[in-house]
């Protein structure tokens, strides 16, 4: 298995699955949309120099109101600044 694709599967086991109980295949989708957009666009990776995969036209603002965007309950955060 790709190296890549093995270290996506052991954070979303590590950060997600292990921490959550799921009723029904619906709440477990629901559970890994979330970890999966929060991965590729909110999380920086180590491999890539502490950068986002997808980052989005918040990254890298200076000035603006800081904002959290939570995500599974508070599991996942991402701090970013809001437009000026």
């Amino acid at each position: 298995m790709n190296s890549h694709i093995e270290r996506h599967m052991r954070s979303l086991k590590c950060e997600c699955l292990n921490k959550m109980t799921f009723f029904g295949e619906a709440s477990l989708r629901r559970a890994l949309d979330e970890f999966v957009a929060h991965y590729h666009g909110e999380r920086n990776h180590q491999g890539l120099g502490d950068e986002l995969i997808e980052p989005g036209a918040e990254v890298g603002r200076a000035e603006g109101k800081v904002a959290c965007r939570n995500r599974r309950g508070g599991l996942l955060r991402y701090y970013y600044r809001k437009a000026a």
